[in-house]
């Protein structure tokens, strides 16, 4: 029961990495540094008297507009629209983030202590950690609430049409530059509310988001290469196994299954569980 809990905070920050190689068709190697920033910046907010989970709608908002910013006025004019640049670019980002972290917060682990941190939930024979499905049931809602968004709105609509065709959609009126900074704050928005969901049951570290995104870079894979079902079911399932395997193996080879249900499934679709094939 945990894994799956778990998985489903694995599920949005693999969204927000989705909708980015979704729309620009580039892997972001900022991600993992970006959800440190955001672990941190509620980290932050924390020692200022505002609780993690309240400070959710702050650090989303940031992330957002730090996410539109980097990519309108660094990404997107470093790169000039050259997917390799694009790599280059995402891949100083995350260094300047890594190294910045470690000037200001020195390479220590630092957690929060709440009221509810240690508060356990029954659910007939199982105990539930509280911090652990409050982030489940928040990370669902806001999955179904991006979906919605993509799905519904005339700007979801714009995304999704710039992602499959951008000369198509500059045609129509739509300018893909700005589609980009937008689709780059939203993705970045997923990572300010996990990094908020996270922290009263994780640490922060200038090295944390190292450990989340060699699991949203798979979780990406194994649902399909931007595929919005794929990023959430194969979040759940990379959950439940990682929790498997930490009980059958031990902890420290439990992340083995993660690699075995990666090659099991690549091995029977080659374009991941929702991917469409080339």
């Amino acid at each position: 029961m945990g894994g799956l809990l778990t998985g489903g905070v694995y599920a949005l920050v693999a969204l927000g990495l989705t909708l980015i190689y979704g729309v620009l068709h580039i892997v972001n190697f900022a991600h993992g540094s970006l959800l440190m920033a955001a672990m941190f910046a509620a980290w932050l907010l924390w020692r200022a008297g505002i609780d993690p989970y309240v400070a959710l709608p702050l650090v989303a908002a940031g992330g957002f507009g730090v996410g539109w910013a980097l990519y309108r006025f660094v990404i997107g004019r470093v790169s000039r629209g050259e997917d390799g640049a694009i790599l280059l670019a995402t891949l100083g980002v995350a260094v300047v983030l890594d190294n910045g972290a470690l000037v200001l917060f020195g390479g220590d682990i630092r957690t929060v202590e709440t009221a509810y941190g240690f508060t356990m939930v029954e659910a007939g024979p199982l105990l539930i950690a509280l911090p652990k499905l409050v982030a489940f049931g928040v990370s669902l809602l806001l999955a179904g609430a991006l979906w919605a968004f993509m799905a519904l709105t005339d700007t979801g609509r714009a995304i999704r049409a710039v992602a499959r065709e951008p000369e198509g959609a500059r045609l129509m009126g739509i300018r893909p530059d700005r589609i980009f900074a937008l689709a780059y704050g939203i993705g970045t928005a997923c990572l300010g509310a996990a990094g908020c969901l996270l922290l009263p049951s994780f640490y922060v570290s200038p090295q944390v988001g190292h450990v989340f995104v060699l699991v949203a870079f798979t979780t990406v894979v194994l649902g399909g290469m931007g595929s919005f079902p794929g990023a959430v079911l194969g979040g759940l399932l990379i959950g439940v196994t990682e929790s498997l395997g930490g009980l059958l193996l031990g902890e420290s080879l439990g992340p083995i299954g993660i690699s075995v249900l990666f090659i099991a499934v690549l091995l029977l679709r080659p374009a991941g569980l929702f991917g469409a094939r080339a």
